[in-house]
């Protein structure tokens, strides 16, 4: 089996293995059956990806690529406490994005 990640300095050598299609269909899976999920959508890839996504059901939020190669924007974006406000919103536990905190 192939990684999905990249590998070093080679952007995009995930592409073009199978996983297009199969994370199109898990997005499409979840989207369908599930509701009040976050997908934090980062970079023009993954923002093509959320065209598959029920708005009505849940929270989209995109921004740019969070990689250094980037032209910046992710930064600001506050997606971290978004999601958190979004998920206490639907009475579900914030997410602990820090794993060296304490609880």
């Amino acid at each position: 089996m192939l990684p999905l990640t990249v590998r070093a300095h080679a952007a995009g050598s995930h592409q073009g293995k199978g996983w297009e299609q199969f994370t199109d269909a898990i997005i499409q899976k979840i989207s369908d059956e599930l509701d009040g999920i976050v997908f934090l959508l980062w970079g023009n890839y993954a923002q093509k990806k959320g065209q598959k996504i029920d708005r009505s059901r849940h929270l989209v939020l995109e921004a740019p690529h969070p990689s250094p190669l980037a032209r910046g924007g992710f930064k600001n974006c506050k997606h971290f406490s978004k999601t958190n406000d979004y998920l206490l919103s639907m009475g579900k536990s914030p997410i602990q994005w820090n794993l060296n905190s304490e609880k």
